[in-house]
């Protein structure tokens, strides 16, 4: 029987997190990347688990990995988008906030994903159109996903790069009087909080960057999409488009909040 895609992103997902479980608290090489970043040899292993059983399901399909990059027909429609281990740092220095997110891409659209938490077990899944939670890998208690603004966690990335600096430094919002009024910051370092967002554990998320075709983010993007949650750029322009960046939140109110401080910060500057 063929699987679906979305079946098929969530077995990926849970086979790079299976990896990432294995080989957690061991100690591992760094391989440098760029600007202070860096791989561990189970962020290449986990990206070995997930990009075969996607090839064995879909051979014609091309893939994006973060660490071996493009593979397959430059002319495929169907592109899968992997990040194996997204938090190497955290898990570097055995924290445990990581996950392993798949995507994929038809067209111009993600029509199915999956972000994986190696430790909890949980998976955060979708078909494009509703986003669920599978638990224990049973897909007979799947859960749907339902936004909630009520912890008033905002999770704020403050990795670089910052294309929009000055007029947006995500360390400055955090700093800012009308956010510490309304919100509790948090900085977890990894795209498994943009997921949380869509599960009504977080009330939004908010980071720069251009993020079109990310390995890091398109999962989670669509989950909170399929969610419900409130999602555009960072000036609240459509999405991958003008000054690019991310805010997704649980509701309007929350985001028309978090834009008008955001709105607010650009014009001091």
């Amino acid at each position: 029987m063929l699987i679906s895609d979305e079946e098929l992103a969530v077995t990926a997902a849970r086979a790079g997190a299976a990896v990432v479980r294995a080989m957690y608290g061991a100690s591992m090489a760094r391989f440098g990347k760029s600007a202070g970043d860096f791989a561990t040899a189970a962020d290449i292993e986990a990206e070995k688990a997930v990009i075969d059983v996607i090839r064995t399901a879909r051979p014609d399909d091309a893939v994006t990995g973060e660490e071996s990059g493009r593979t397959g027909s430059d002319g495929a429609d169907r592109m899968w988008l992997v990040d194996p281990l997204c938090g190497t740092l955290n898990y570097a220095a055995r924290n445990m906030l990581v996950a392993v997110n798949v995507a994929l891409r038809v067209g111009s659209g993600i029509t199915a994903a999956a972000s994986a938490d190696p430790f909890s077990g949980e998976v955060f899944w979708t078909d494009g159109v509703h986003a669920y939670a599978r638990r224990d890998g049973d897909d007979s208690d799947d859960e749907r996903l339902v936004p909630s603004p009520d912890s008033r966690l905002v999770d704020v990335n403050l990795d670089p790069p910052f294309p929009n600096a000055p007029g947006f430094l995500a360390a400055r919002l955090l700093a800012d009087p009308g956010f510490v009024e309304r919100f509790r910051p948090r900085v977890v370092s990894t795209t498994l909080a943009v997921a949380w967002v869509a599960a009504g554990r977080r009330a939004a998320y908010v980071t720069d960057g251009h993020l079109q075709d990310s390995v890091h983010f398109a999962s989670g993007i669509a989950l909170c999409q399929a969610a419900g949650c409130v999602v555009t750029g960072i000036r609240g322009q459509p999405l991958h488009t003008g000054a690019g960046g991310l805010v997704v939140a649980a509701d309007h109110e929350t985001h028309a909040a978090l834009l008008a401080l955001i709105g607010n910060m650009a014009r001091l500057h």
